[in-house]
This record gives C-alpha cells, sequence and structure tokens, in this order.
C-alpha cells in the first residue's frame, strides 16, 4: 500500500496530476492506500519537506500500514535516504517509478537494454538494493534480475563498464534502425507514426486501422516498444503505420537519451499523427508535453508546425464528450484542417482519418507519361503496385525490343524513388 504526494507546478490542473500519480502506481500492480499534494514553500536540502509534513507522511503510513512511499517529483539520493530514515519506510521518486514501469514492461531486446541502461545510470547515485520493496510486494520485475543481481550491487567502475557495453550495443541497435529507415526511403511506402501523451488511445487507433492486437489498455505506457504494421488507404496502396512510446511529464533524463533510437522513427515519418485524449481535463497540458519533446527532436518548430512532415492532430475519446464539449469541439475542428476528431474504442470519424491521410499522402501527384521496355518486369510491376496507373499501351517497337507506354500519377517522392530503380 503506498501514499503518494506530488510536487505541483503553476499551470497544472492539480487533480488531473494527480490522478496521473496515482495512475503510474497503479501501471504496476501498486495499491494506493493515500494520494494528496503537499504545498512545499521551502525546498528542505536534506528531505525536500518541512519537519511537520515528514511527520504527517509517517502518521499516514502507519494508519494504512503502507510499505512504500512515492513522492511524485525529483529527490536527491541525500533526500531520499533521509526520508527512508524518518519514516521507516521505502521512499522512491517519479524517475525511479517510471524506471520501474519501463523495466517490467520493455518486451524486446533492445527495450530492455534502453531500459538497464537508463535504471543504471539512474542507480549509480542511489543506494544498493533500493528497489527491494518492490522486489517483494511483486515478485520482481526481471529486467536486471532482481536486486541479487551483479549490476545492482556492483561498484560505480563495474557500472559504467556496463553502461560503457550498453551503449555500444545501442548505438548498433541505431546503424541498424538507420539502415532500415535507408530502406525504406528507397521503398515506395510512406511512413506515418503515431505520438501523444501516454494512455492517449494511440495503440487503440494502431489496432483499429491495423488490425493488429497491440497490448492497448487502460495503462499509463501500456507501449514502449515500438511496432510497425502495412495499411492501406484511399488512394495509398501501401503505407507504414507506426506506434510509439507514450510521452509524459517529466520524463526521466535518463529515459529521454535512452530511448532516443525509438524516438527517432518519428524524425523519419511522412506524417506525424498526434494522438490526443481530448476527453481528458488536461489535454492542453499534455499537448504542450508532447510538443515540447517533439520540438527537442526536431520535428516541429517553435509554434508545433511540422518541419519535415505534416503533424495531424487526431482528437481521440470522442465518444466521452458530452453533448455541449462535442459541439464546442467539433466548431473548433471544423476549421482548422488539421485536426480530425474520432474514437478508436467505437470507430467512428477513422474512415474519415483514413480519407485525410490519403489525401494528404496524395496531394501534389503529378501525371507522367512513362515508356518503359515490356521486358523491364520489375519497374512495371513497381509503377503498378505503387503508382496510380491511368493507362497502359503498347508502343510498337524500340530499343531492346517491343515497349510499353504507361500513364502513371506519382507524388514528387514516388517519382524519385521509382527513378532510383534505375533502368
Amino acid at each position: 500500500m503506498c501514499p503518494e504526494i506530488r510536487g505541483y507546478r503553476v499551470g497544472e490542473d492539480l487533480a488531473a496530476r494527480l490522478e496521473e500519480a496515482k495512475g503510474l502506481a497503479l501501471a504496476i500492480g501498486i495499491v494506493v492506500a493515500e494520494a494528496y499534494a503537499i504545498t512545499v514553500r521551502d525546498m528542505r536540502p536534506n528531505t525536500l519537506f518541512g519537519e511537520g509534513q515528514v511527520q504527517r507522511i509517517a502518521t499516514d503510513c502507519e494508519l494504512h500500514e503502507a510499505e512504500l512511499v512515492i513522492v511524485d517529483g525529483a529527490l536527491t539520493p541525500i533526500q531520499q535516504r533521509n526520508l527512508e530514515d524518518k519514516i521507516k519506510r521505502k521512499v522512491i521518486d517519479r524517475t525511479g517509478l517510471i524506471l520501474e514501469i519501463f523495466g517490467e514492461r520493455a518486451a524486446t531486446a533492445e527495450g530492455r537494454l534502453q531500459v538497464e541502461l537508463a535504471h543504471l545510470d539512474y542507480q549509480a547515485s542511489r543506494l544498493v538494493r533500493s528497489w527491494t520493496h518492490l522486489e517483494r510486494q511483486r515478485g520482481g520485475f526481471g529486467f536486471l534480475g532482481g536486486p541479487g543481481e551483479t549490476q545492482i550491487e556492483a561498484d560505480r567502475r563495474l557500472i559504467r563498464d556496463r553502461m560503457a557495453k550498453l551503449r555500444r550495443e545501442l548505438e548498433q541497435v541505431r546503424r541498424t534502425r538507420a539502415l532500415h529507415r535507408k530502406r525504406r526511403g528507397r521503398a515506395p511506402w510512406p511512413v506515418i507514426a503515431l505520438v501523444g501523451y501516454t494512455n492517449a488511445g494511440k495503440s487503440t487507433l494502431f489496432n483499429r486501422m491495423t488490425g493488429a492486437d497491440v497490448m492497448a489498455e487502460d495503462l499509463l505506457f501500456a507501449t514502449l516498444d515500438p511496432t510497425m504494421r502495412a495499411i492501406s488507404l484511399p488512394g495509398v496502396e501501401k503505407a507504414i503505420l507506426s506506434d510509439t512510446v507514450g510521452f509524459i511529464s517529466d520524463l526521466p533524463t535518463q529515459l529521454v537519451a535512452a530511448f532516443r533510437a525509438t524516438l527517432e522513427e518519428v524524425t523519419a515519418a511522412d506524417i506525424v499523427l498526434h494522438v490526443r485524449d481530448i476527453a481528458n481535463p488536461d489535454t492542453a497540458q499534455q499537448k504542450r508535453e508532447v510538443l515540447s519533446v517533439l520540438a527537442d527532436l526536431g520535428v516541429v518548430d517553435e509554434a508545433g508546425e511540422g518541419i519535415d512532415a505534416p503533424v495531424v492532430e487526431v482528437w481521440n475519446k470522442w465518444d466521452l464528450l458530452d453533448a455541449e464539449a462535442r459541439e464546442e469541439l467539433g466548431a473548433r475542428a471544423a476549421t482548422d484542417d488539421a485536426v480530425v476528431p474520432i474514437s478508436a474504442v467505437s470507430g467512428e470519424g477513422v474512415s474519415s482519418l483514413a480519407e485525410y491521410l490519403g489525401a494528404v499522402l496524395t496531394k501534389g501527384a503529378q501525371t507522367y507519361t512513362l515508356t518503359l521496355s515490356a521486358s523491364d518486369g520489375a519497374r512495371l510491376a513497381w509503377l503498378h503496385a505503387h503508382g496510380a496507373v491511368l493507362a497502359d499501351d503498347d508502343a510498337g517497337e524500340g530499343e531492346g525490343g517491343p515497349q510499353r507506354r504507361l500513364v502513371v500519377r506519382l507524388t514528387d517522392k514516388e517519382f524519385g524513388r521509382f527513378e532510383s530503380l534505375g533502368g
């Protein structure tokens, strides 16, 4: 059981942030016995909170028989240790909790490497065995094998050595991803990346559009590992839809760096779909958090506009709005070409989204008249598979034998890809 205390920044919806903090704890099965905000007027370097506040937390822990205190903010190693000494309970901060969630959820080998690196970076300055409470409570998360493993008990030199090895392995992952992106760049298929605040409904939309069964639950950070599937859109026979990790405010700096390879997929996208939980009372703040990270990645400018690819806002969970809110927001969406209201759960608006994406991807398409050798099967097949072939006629004999004359509608990008095929 777990009392939970958070810091509060001006401009945030306190109730929404407290619910988010509780959601983080619930995401890994922690039972929240009590949750409240504490106003810290004068941050104490030794304990963060004042003596009376620390005593209140200790009393509540006794009252609820709680084993763990989560401070939804950043704690220094000294503050964490002193609070534990005074409260006689295990204490972790927001970074520690998010790392714990990522450690439990990462499924791929790459994801586990990223989480282990982030955990070691954080753990290097913390006490040994600082995660024992969660091992007892939940049976262990397994991504480092538990507190008895050598990485947690090792001295800082060994931790640094392990981190250096992980960084080398992740650099290889980044090179591999870059090669994959280069191959996709030569292929004719555009990439659409789903981004958004955690639990905004990205995976539910991904499943709706692809027919896949990616984990999509009402949990924070239900998806951590990137997933890609092929979809068809009006006017576009094949596109690649990419589901990415959810964003969150105050994401640990260790994870921002460690998950760079995952987030780099967004930078290579032809369209960025910013999925928003429009029914969340804190949706405006969540949008700011997402745009801040996208700006750091070089995806959007200071105004939130896409730099190399258009950014489309998908207002999800439309079905959860009352009639008045739907009318108000619907009027706003009607005046913005880059906003599409949907419900990924019910499917409302998803077909309109598909049509919109098809229109964006085929915008600027031109008609080309091309004459190819009838024996050039590879390029002829490419044009039929990836362009809108308006005509395909016999062009008589030419150099090298029979010729075919095709009238094909292609975007500039598709035509560039066709030219790269040579011939």
